[in-house]
């Protein structure tokens, strides 16, 4: 669930990128694809490093830093104007061949190819107008041709993982271990069929960090200060 600080960072973020809809001559601004293993602090990396950014890469007209994470689903039938009903045939993983097809004919939703296209456009578009973090959904594979976006591979060894996930949700760790292993596997399943490519290949990324290592508020140090970097011209924090 996002934070109310999330929230109002979201909200600033789409009032600022109406108004910078005009501006056709802007210089791009960056942005940062994470993919992740599950269990790995994810989210709340995501959230510190847009907090930081916010202070040190607000850009010129000081459009605060935006995590597209969950809430991504939400964007991307808003821009189609598609059903919230749609939500549910939208999961980060592939569904059985058969039952899509079969449902796709009898118009009970579009095909999950389409809604992957659907995916593709509002990530890119996000990543063209910057100030975005965009977690999963293959998003370093849609984005890799765009020079403005910072692509970040988050992993960690199996059993912390389990153990931060049990601690997170409450939930024993036998439980922890089926739902990340599960989980892992989608994602890795999605990437595969809609993008043919393996998400963990490090090759895909610009970072790949060890949050077992680093713990979660050095990695979000790191994704930040490599953003700054990056994009010293923009950055005017």
């Amino acid at each position: 669930m996002m934070s109310r600080s999330s929230i109002d960072r979201f909200r600033r973020y789409l009032s600022a990128q109406a108004i910078e809809g005009r501006n056709e001559f802007r210089r791009p601004r960056p942005a940062v694809t994470i993919s992740r293993e599950t269990g790995v602090g994810a989210a709340k990396i995501a959230n510190a490093v847009a907090q930081q950014l916010d202070r040190d890469c607000p850009g010129e007209d000081g459009c605060p830093w935006a995590v597209f994470d969950r809430n991504l689903v939400k964007k991307i039938l808003e821009d189609h104007q598609l059903s919230a009903t749609m939500e549910k045939f939208m999961p980060e993983d592939t569904p059985f061949p058969l039952g899509d097809a079969l449902e796709t004919l009898l118009g009970l939703h579009p095909s999950s190819w389409n809604l992957r296209e659907y995916a593709d456009e509002t990530i890119r578009r996000l990543a063209v107008n910057g100030n975005v973090i965009l977690v999963g959904r293959g998003a370093a594979i849609i984005t890799s041709l765009l020079p403005n976006v910072l692509h970040v591979r988050l992993l960690a060894p199996f059993n912390v993982r389990v153990q931060k996930y049990a601690e997170s949700y409450n939930i024993t760790a036998k439980e922890a271990e089926r739902v990340v292993r599960e989980s892992d596997e989608a994602r890795h399943r999605y990437v595969q069929t809609y993008f043919g490519v393996n998400v963990a290949d490090p090759w895909l990324y610009d970072l790949v960090i060890n949050t077992g290592r680093t713990g979660n508020e050095l990695a979000a140090k790191i994704i930040a200060a490599t953003v700054v970097e990056r994009a010293r011209p923009v950055c005017v924090g």
